[in-house]
């Protein structure tokens, strides 16, 4: 197994057994204070735990199973190997120092992904950028200035692209405002390169890449930038992820997913076709 695999199957697991986690505790009616409690925990910690988006302690689930009435030797060993299993280590742990801990639930969410869809407006999407243009956005945003710190969050950036070329790899669909093509990061010559970068994915038969013209604008998405994290397991919701100054949003409620995903849903119909976005991708090429 590879790295890859191994930190979003261990993302996967986690969300799993927060999903089971919260059924076996509203099978039994326990209120999320009353579980809190019973771990020496608050209701949030429930919370987060039944999101996904914490670390599980072998001994509070172990508790919670036993308030949930969870008594079978075979039922406590399978939830509890799934434990272990979901505080496996991912690659990104060894970038905390460059990291914050928001953006971390968002790698493991992305490499467990089975559809990443996107829209963005002022960037190439990150899984799609080369490795001059994500040096040029991220100095660019003047809040990085050491030359190492660049360097490894460019390394980040690049490690991520990786799903792309998974044995399994995700659904790719990005669809790109011609305003973020147009903006000059780092000179005509990076964005020549970033443009060729993006007419070579557009051979690869999971990634789709639409060009949102600029007459257009997007009135589906005028809040701006999201991404919209579908998975294979059934047990799973899809996630929208959006993006702040100093942190991010996880929205997960079923009502509001489903306007982001109309909301994805119009952009692809409103955007060029694949094809008229590569006649487009050339001709800004050209012009540059």
């Amino acid at each position: 197994m590879s790295t890859t695999q191994a930190g979003g199957g261990a993302t996967v697991r986690r969300l799993l057994l927060g999903s089971q986690l919260r059924r076996l505790r509203e099978a039994r009616g326990v209120s999320r204070e009353e579980a809190g409690y019973s771990i020496r925990a608050s209701e949030s910690k429930i919370s987060r735990m039944e999101l996904g988006r914490v670390g599980f302690k072998e001994r509070d689930v172990a508790d919670l199973l036993t308030l949930y009435g969870v008594e079978a030797e075979q039922e406590r060993a399978s939830v509890l190997g799934l434990v272990r299993a979901a505080n496996a280590t991912s690659w990104w742990h060894t970038y905390g120092d460059v990291l914050p801990g928001w953006f971390q639930t968002f790698l493991g969410l992305e490499e467990a992904a089975a559809e990443i869809r996107s829209y963005e407006v002022q960037f190439v999407h990150g899984l799609l950028q080369t490795a001059d243009y994500a040096r040029a956005v991220i100095t660019a945003g003047g809040h990085v200035t050491e030359p190492a710190e660049v360097e490894r969050r460019v390394e980040v950036r690049l490690r991520r692209q990786r799903v792309l070329t998974a044995e399994q790899p995700p659904r790719v669909v990005a669809v790109l405002d011609e305003a973020a093509l147009r903006r000059p990061w780092g000179g005509p010559e990076l964005m020549r390169a970033q443009i060729d970068r993006l007419l070579g994915l557009t051979d690869l038969p999971h990634v789709s890449i639409q060009v949102m013209p600029l007459g257009f604008g997007g009135l589906r998405a005028e809040g701006g930038a999201f991404t919209v994290l579908g998975f294979a397991e059934p047990d799973l919701s899809d996630v929208v992820y959006l993006e702040q100054f100093t942190t991010a949003l996880y929205l997960d409620k079923p009502a509001e997913v489903a306007e982001y995903v109309a909301a994805m849903d119009g952009l692809v119909a409103d955007g060029l076709s694949a094809e008229r976005s590569r006649e487009l991708l050339r001709s800004v090429r050209q012009e540059l």
